[in-house]
């Protein structure tokens, strides 16, 4: 089944969220470090062909060792369209997590990004939690 990408006109995004370079760009990405080895993602917006790659290197660049991240959280309530190419930025991320020896959780709740994921058949590769708390709480 091939899963189209649309795109939707949205409210100019806040000033303190990271943007991407281009002013078509619709992703916001807000990291976090709630305690030592923990960082969380915020993603908001669109996550399609144009943002994805700005999603997989916010996350890919937390695998660096010498970082000592343990665990990253992507919360992901804030997007509003999750695109074929998004969901490939997940499996990505996942495989370099998996490499890196970085645990990777999602915090969803949002029906816009979980259907997509069971349209695909990729909830079972996820640890998907129903808030950022729960998936740093989870051990």
């Amino acid at each position: 089944m091939l899963m189209s990408e649309t795109r939707e006109n949205l409210p100019s995004d806040p000033p303190s969220a990271r943007r991407g370079g281009d002013a078509d760009d619709q992703i916001t990405l807000s990291h976090t470090s709630p305690a030592a080895g923990q960082v969380v993602i915020e993603v908001g917006g669109e996550v399609d062909m144009l943002t994805s790659p700005q999603l997989r290197t916010a996350v890919v660049e937390q695998f660096d060792a010498e970082a000592g991240v343990e665990l990253v959280v992507l919360a992901l309530d804030g997007v509003s369209f999750l695109g074929t190419s998004g969901l490939a930025v997940l499996i990505e991320v996942r495989e370099a997590a998996h490499t890196a020896g970085v645990e990777l959780r999602l915090a969803c709740t949002a029906r816009r990004v979980l259907r997509p994921l069971t349209i695909a058949g990729l909830v079972p590769l996820f640890d998907i939690h129903n808030s950022i708390e729960q998936a740093l709480a989870t051990t």
